[in-house]
């Protein structure tokens, strides 16, 4: 699939064209960023990571029939994807508290939740990604109430699958961020998953220290963010052609941090 001009570009991914206008290439950058943008740095390797992490999540809700935008992945760092137009909300899934609602609601962090709790956030950059209700999506019809009761259902699912898929290796799936978009299929518009699934989206802590194995790592300044996402490959059983790429990315990492100190 030949790579054509660049349609979009945000904070961790540049969308292509391609010569069929239903797919796009997803290209994974290196590029952290926290805070509303605010903080930001390039970390070398987390495109890689982040794009088969991603794949393999993807690629295992479409075998329990959640459809999502993932064709194929291309090679280490892009993926074929279908083009969707992408609702402009951000589904925030709890099952632990921890991060912003602790600090909105006074919660302790760490309090395991009865059930998972889905918030919403208006996805724009400029005004900081604004909390918002269920109504206003209805009321500035961002998304149809149809819409947002299949995309609830569909929530639900994922997180039960993720859930279980991250116990079984010893991770607790503390909470994640997911992205929707229309596309038409058969004739009709439907919903489906898109963006990514990955340690930049998930908040994921090791089950038996609560080690931090995502972005958290870069937000709080505890460094070893390479090794924290190269530990969720390889106990996902993913990083088999890559580990030595991988390998090479730390140790550049390493040499970096050495000379600046």
């Amino acid at each position: 699939m030949k790579k054509g001009k660049k349609l979009y570009e945000g904070k961790a991914k540049i969308i292509y064209a391609t010569q069929d206008k239903a797919l796009v290439i997803q290209y994974f950058k290196d590029d952290a960023t926290a805070f509303n943008n605010q903080k930001k740095s390039t970390i070398e390797g987390k495109g890689v990571l982040n794009n088969r992490i991603s794949e393999h999540i993807l690629s295992n809700l479409s075998q329990i029939g959640i459809k999502n935008h993932l064709v194929k992945r291309l090679n280490m760092r892009e993926q074929l994807i279908k083009l969707v137009e992408i609702v402009p909300i951000e589904f925030i899934i709890r099952n632990v508290a921890t991060g912003s609602i602790t600090k909105r609601l006074g919660i302790e962090d760490g309090t395991v939740l009865k059930e998972p709790l889905i918030e919403y956030c208006l996805k724009d950059d400029a005004l900081g990604d604004p909390l918002i209700a269920e109504e206003h999506i209805y009321t500035f019809d961002w998304a149809t109430k149809k819409e947002i009761e299949k995309i609830k259902k569909m929530i639900l699912r994922i997180n039960d699958f993720m859930v279980g898929m991250f116990r079984g290796i010893g991770i607790k799936l503390i909470d994640f961020k997911l992205e929707f978009g229309r596309i038409k299929i058969n004739g009709r518009n439907e919903v489906i998953l898109a963006d990514e699934i990955s340690p930049d989206t998930c908040r994921l802590w090791d089950s038996i220290t609560d080690k931090k194995l995502d972005k958290d790592r870069f937000r709080k300044d505890l460094g070893d963010l390479i090794p924290a996402y190269t530990e969720v490959a390889k106990r996902l059983g993913i990083l088999h052609e890559q580990s030595n790429i991988t390998a090479v990315n730390v140790t550049k990492l390493s040499s970096v941090k050495k000379k600046r100190k």
